[in-house]
C-alpha cells in the first residue's frame, strides 16, 4: 500500500486503544502510537515478554471499534524496538475494511477471577485484566501449578451477574515489567448467554474507554 493509501484510513486518535489478533480467540489490547508514511506503530502488548516473541514477517490483523463498526487493517510486522517501550512497526497488507461481524474485544479489568482445574493442580484466584468472548487474561500474585493445556472452570463477576467458564489454559507468563506473580491467558467458546453478557460487560468498558480519553 502507498503512503497516501495508508493516510486515508480512518485511524483513531494517537494513544488510543487498538487490539492486535494474534491468535484464534486470542487477542492482544495495544495502543497506537504513530502513523508514519507507508508505516505504523502499536505498543508491543504487556504480555509479550521482549523483542524476539514476534519475529518480522508475522502477518495479523490490527482492529479499533469506534462507534457500531470495526475497522480491521490486515499488517505484517517488520521491525521491534530493541529497548522499552516495546514498539512494533507494521505495514498494512490489505486495504482497511470495516467488520460488523462479531469480533473477540477485551475490556474491563478489576474483578476477582477463580479458577479450579478440571483435573488436577491447586485451585488459585487472580484478578482481571481482561476478557472478550473467546479469553480473559488475569494476574496471579502467587506461583499457580496451572500449565498451558490444563482444562479450567474460571467464574468472575461482572457487572450483575457472574459468569461461568469452561476453557483451557493457553499461556502462563511471569508479570511483565519486573511486577511479582503471573499473567494467566485463559481461551473458552462461551455459551449464548454467557456470550451476552461479557459483550454487554466489555462494551460498558469500551463507552468508558472512549470517554476516558476524550477528556484525557
Amino acid at each position: 500500500m502507498t503512503a497516501s493509501e495508508i493516510a486515508a484510513i480512518d485511524w483513531p486518535q494517537i494513544g488510543a486503544p487498538v487490539f492486535l489478533v494474534l491468535g484464534e480467540g486470542v487477542n492482544f489490547r495495544s495502543r497506537l502510537e504513530a502513523v508514519d508514511g507507508d508505516s505504523f506503530s502499536v505498543a508491543a502488548p504487556l504480555e509479550i515478554a521482549g523483542p524476539a516473541v514476534l519475529e518480522p514477517g508475522h502477518e495479523f490483523e490490527v482492529f479499533w471499534a469506534p462507534p457500531r463498526t470495526r475497522i480491521v487493517v490486515p499488517s505484517r510486522l517488520i521491525a521491534v524496538s530493541a529497548t522499552a517501550p516495546l514498539r512494533w512497526t507494521l505495514v498494512p497488507t490489505a486495504p482497511a475494511r470495516h467488520d460488523n461481524r462479531r469480533r473477540f474485544v477485551r475490556g474491563g479489568a478489576g474483578a476477582v477471577v477463580r479458577l479450579d482445574a478440571e483435573v488436577s493442580g491447586q485451585p488459585a484466584e487472580g484478578v482481571l485484566l481482561d476478557i472478550s468472548e473467546g479469553g480473559l487474561r488475569c494476574w496471579i500474585d502467587e506461583p499457580t501449578s496451572l500449565a498451558a493445556g490444563d482444562r479450567v472452570l474460571a467464574r468472575v463477576w461482572l457487572g450483575a451477574s457472574e459468569a461461568e467458564l469452561s476453557g483451557r489454559v493457553h499461556t502462563v507468563r511471569q508479570a511483565p515489567h519486573g511486577d511479582p506473580g503471573q499473567h494467566l491467558i485463559l481461551t473458552f467458546d462461551a455459551v449464548e448467554d454467557v456470550a451476552q453478557l461479557i459483550r454487554q460487560y466489555v462494551y460498558s468498558w469500551e463507552i468508558g474507554e472512549r470517554r476516558r480519553h476524550t477528556h484525557a
